[in-house]
Order: structure tokens, then sequence, then C-alpha cells
């Protein structure tokens, strides 16, 4: 995509945050890598539902050098950060009011859909102190985490490869934290009732293992075979199937081999309908627990092979399956 192609869709995704109430007044910035030295940013002062082409700023990610009239918006720290950290081509910081209200008073989302969890997963909240982004390292670490994080009393981050994909997420957030609120004044209890079944202490002392070895994988399977909510809900939903999971640049790989909700065999090869893949510092995410593997899917941290789509039938065994591999402690 060209430049001017690239300006004109900022404008586009600028009206789209206005209209849909997630950008108001000269709130928000977004970005978006030109090349490998430089990005756009939108100027400092600008209101992002009118926004013009002389207000999209040129800036170069080395040494923050820019031309024109307009200032790059004061984030420009933030947005250079993600774009040395990351290989995502957009940035969407905007501050959209009923996230900002939700999680002015909860430190976490609490999910009211499967879509919720299956897109947006566990939402990371960044303490912030200041107006602008003064403390960036904190936010890039959460974004390996997930794709989209919360800047408490701020607004939100959003990166990705397309514009619209961030926009996607970020709105998607938006709708949860309003069913949410919606669920509250419906039944006061029922945020503290949400995915009891998951909510087993799974505690248990257990020695830690180096990550992907053979005794590491071991150990997940046998606490897969003893788990009884993997076996109820894998005979309920007829889990049989191959799943690989992959170290990328290695040749560590897995094959869980199912039968109704059971793993009867465990080889050590990608010959299967669904392959996971990821490099090491994404997978080290998931068995911490920081990082959910639909949600990593569905953001593009970790490759799938296969359709998604099949795969999420058995959305309620499988993540479980995820939740156990944090129970397995690593190196």
């Amino acid at each position: 995509m060209s430049e001017q192609q690239l300006r004109l869709e900022m404008m586009e995704v600028g009206r789209r945050l206005y209209a849909a109430g997630l950008a108001v007044a000269k709130s928000g910035n977004l970005s978006c890598r030109l090349d490998n030295e430089n990005i756009l940013i939108t100027g400092t002062g600008t209101f992002l539902g009118q926004l013009k082409e002389n207000e999209i700023v040129k800036v170069n990610l080395a040494d923050g050098k820019f031309a024109g009239e307009s200032k790059p918006s004061s984030e420009l720290p933030l947005h250079s950060l993600v774009y040395k950290n990351f290989p995502a081509k957009v940035v969407v910081h905007c501050h959209p009011p009923l996230i900002n209200g939700y999680f002015a008073v909860a430190k976490t989302l609490k999910a009211m859909s499967f879509e919720t969890k299956f897109y947006l997963g566990d939402i990371p909240v960044i303490a912030q102190e200041t107006p602008t982004v003064t403390q960036a390292e904190p936010v890039i670490a959460a974004l390996k985490t997930n794709n989209l994080v919360v800047l408490k009393n701020h607004g939100t981050v959003a990166i990705a490869e397309k514009f619209q994909d961030a926009l996607a997420i970020t709105e998607a957030l938006e709708e949860a934290v309003k069913s949410a609120a919606v669920a509250r004044l419906l039944d006061k209890d029922i945020l503290d009732d949400l995915d009891a079944a998951l909510k087993e202490d799974l505690k248990r002392a257990q020695p830690a293992y180096r990550m992907f070895s053979r005794e590491h994988i071991q150990a997940i399977v046998d606490l897969v075979n003893q788990d009884a909510f993997i076996a109820q809900k894998g005979k309920e939903l007829g889990l049989t199937v191959k799943l690989a999971i992959k170290l990328d640049g290695s040749s560590e790989v897995y094959k869980f081999n199912f039968e109704e909700g059971k793993i009867v065999k465990l080889d050590t090869d990608s010959d299967a309908p669904f392959v996971i893949s990821a490099p090491a510092p994404v997978w080290q995410q998931v068995f911490l627990g920081k990082l959910d593997s639909f949600v990593a899917v569905t953001q593009g941290k970790m490759k799938l092979s296969g359709q998604l789509g099949q795969l999420s039938k058995w959305y309620v065994p499988f993540n479980r399956l995820f939740a156990l591999f944090r129970e397995v402690k690593i190196l």
C-alpha cells in the first residue's frame, strides 16, 4: 500500500472511531508502519473524526525526525516502542468511555460471551499516573500477552497487522464491558458465578521442567488425563482429534492423540489436522498463564495450521487443556 493510500486509510479509521464514540474531541491517536525506517502518525491536537491529510506526520523511527507543519502526537514514544518491539503494522490508541468507566472500578473483564473469551481473553490493565504515557515499558510488556491493553483511567492501545483488526478488538471490548454492566444491573451476583467449573484449585507441588522437553509435555498429558472436567466434556463433545504443538526454530514438536477426551498417545511429529506453533517467548507466556492460546491464535501471536472454526467446537475442553498448561512449572 502506498503512502497516499495509508494516509487515506488513517483518515477513514479516524472517522470510524469518532462515529463509534471511541474517540471524541481531540482524544486518541493512530499510526502505521510505512517502511522499515518510518511510520505515519497523527499530529498532536487533531480531531480524529475530521482528520486531514496534512495532519498525518511522517516520522523516522531511528531519530524521531519529522517534516511538515504538524507535530507528531505526544504518544509518539509509545508508538515508536511498539514498532521497535513487535512486527505490528498499526497502532490504535483511543479513549472508549465504557471501557474507561468499567476499568476505573474493576480490575478484570468479566466475560459474558464465548466470543469475548475467544477473541479478547484476559485483558491486561496498566496503571497510569499521567495524561500521556510516560512509562511505556509496562505497556510493551503487556502487549506481549495480548494485542489489546487497557491503560487505567486513560484508554486502550491495540496493535495489529491491519487497522481493521485493531478496530475489531477495540470495539469488541467496548461491547463486552457494556454486556458486563447490563448483567450487573440485572443480577448483582452474576459476576461472581462465571466459569465456576474452571475455577478449581489445581495447584500441585511439582518439579520445574525445561520448556518443551519430553518431561514437560508428559507432565501436561498426565494432568489432562487425570482431569474430570476434560473427561466429562470430552465424552459429551466427542473430543477425538490429533492436535500438535510446535516450538518454532527448533525440532521440538508434540502431537496429542485425543480419543473421547483422553490423550491415548503422545507422538513427536506434526502429522495432525491442527498444529499450533509459536516462538519460544510466546510459548513461555502461554505456559506461565499470561497468554490465552485461543486469543493468541486469533490475534496472530501464534500460528494455527487447520481451521480454527473446526477446533472451536471443542472450545470448552481445550480451554481447560490450555489452563492446565500453566499448572506444570517451567524453568
